[in-house]
């Protein structure tokens, strides 16, 4: 019988807590970039403009010999306004903040890697048995994958502000509606296809969390574009969100690009998962609710990807169906763990 460390799993605990905490700081950077750097880098790759005196289309500011990133040379508007870069100060300043913002994101996730690590070597298995396990490892993921899309793209860099809302939201429930003991794992997940089926379910998950998120913002961009050429039209929140987004087409293809990359992961997941219940139940295939809905999500992303890979779907139309697919995936993991009876019932909830 495994015997449990108590004193690792506390140092666990704590060490969750303080990852949770470290995400809070890292958000309050990132806001603090989106709302200093109004002009310079955020404006020339949001297309920030008042509404009320000029008016801003899809497409953006054009640079004029400005290097994407506010510096000296001031940029032309769509109105054909030229706006002078933000002054080297505030420019800077919303910078420190956008650094400090990603440098806390990291030592973040050294600080929750180390959590779900210890706790794993408390239990002495896999740190991912039950729905408070499985929680933090998609945060885990979800952070993960904004660093590696910012890597790509850095202009997107203050939208950690929008990324880290669901990941501490999604950490803040794990640790107290979702928490558990830790405990050994029950007999029929005493599997080394638990290692393999759920980090890969896992790890999509978190990935495609985050290009929901991206997709969201597209949404409010493009209705942004909109109702900013309509004379007199009074912007409300949170469509006023997107006077300091970027360009939607940046957004757009940030969202596709992580989903195409998330749904490879998530058909692995997907596979390994029937081919432990053959090990396990001897069939492959059940309906099961969780099969079933993990099913759905899996189809809803396809036909996303198929759309967007055939028909050159773009806009609104896809984003809606990253978005079904995205709420089918959390369907899945809270309704059907916690209210629908099942043979995949170890959330770990009493």
């Amino acid at each position: 019988m495994t015997v449990v460390d108590s004193g690792l799993a506390h140092l666990s605990d704590g060490l969750f807590t303080t990852a949770i905490a470290t995400y809070a700081l890292a958000m309050a950077s990132y806001t603090a970039e989106y709302a200093f750097g109004r002009r310079g880098r955020v404006a020339v790759t949001s297309a920030v403009e008042e509404p009320a005196r000029v008016l801003v289309g899809a497409s953006g500011p054009v640079a004029d010999h400005d290097d994407g990133f506010g510096r000296p040379g001031g940029y032309m508007t769509p109105g054909g306004q030229k706006r002078e870069p933000e002054p080297a100060g505030q420019r800077s300043s919303a910078n420190r903040f956008g650094r400090f913002a990603v440098a806390l994101t990291g030592l973040g996730a050294l600080i929750h890697t180390a959590s779900l690590a210890i706790r794993g070597i408390a239990v002495d298995r896999v740190p991912w048995g039950n729905m408070y396990e499985f929680s933090a490892l998609v945060g885990l993921i979800a952070v993960l994958a904004f660093l590696g899309a910012l890597a790509r793209a850095p202009q997107i860099r203050y939208l950690g502000v929008f990324v880290m809302l669901p990941v501490i939201l999604v950490m803040f429930l794990a640790g107290t509606v979702l928490y558990a003991k830790a405990e050994p794992l029950v007999p029929a997940l005493q599997s080394y296809w638990l290692a393999i089926h759920v980090s890969a379910a896992a790890s999509a998950e978190g990935i495609l969390m985050t290009s929901a998120v991206i997709t969201m913002l597209f949404l409010i961009r493009q209705r942004y574009d909109v109702q900013s050429k309509e004379p007199g039209r009074r912007i409300k929140f949170p469509v006023s969100l997107g006077a300091r987004l970027p360009a939607p087409a940046t957004l757009d293809k940030v969202a596709y690009r992580t989903v195409a990359f998330a749904f490879p992961i998530y058909t692995f997941g997907v596979i390994a998962g029937a081919i432990w219940a053959e090990a396990a139940w001897g069939r492959y295939w059940g309906w099961d609710p969780k099969e079933t809905w993990a099913f759905i999500a899996w189809v809803v992303y396809a036909a996303y990807l198929h759309a967007r890979a055939t028909a050159g779907w773009k806009g609104r139309a896809a984003a809606w169906i990253n978005l079904l697919g995205f709420g089918a995936m959390t369907f899945n993991f809270f309704v059907v763990n916690i209210v629908i009876s099942g043979l995949h019932s170890y959330a770990g909830l009493n």
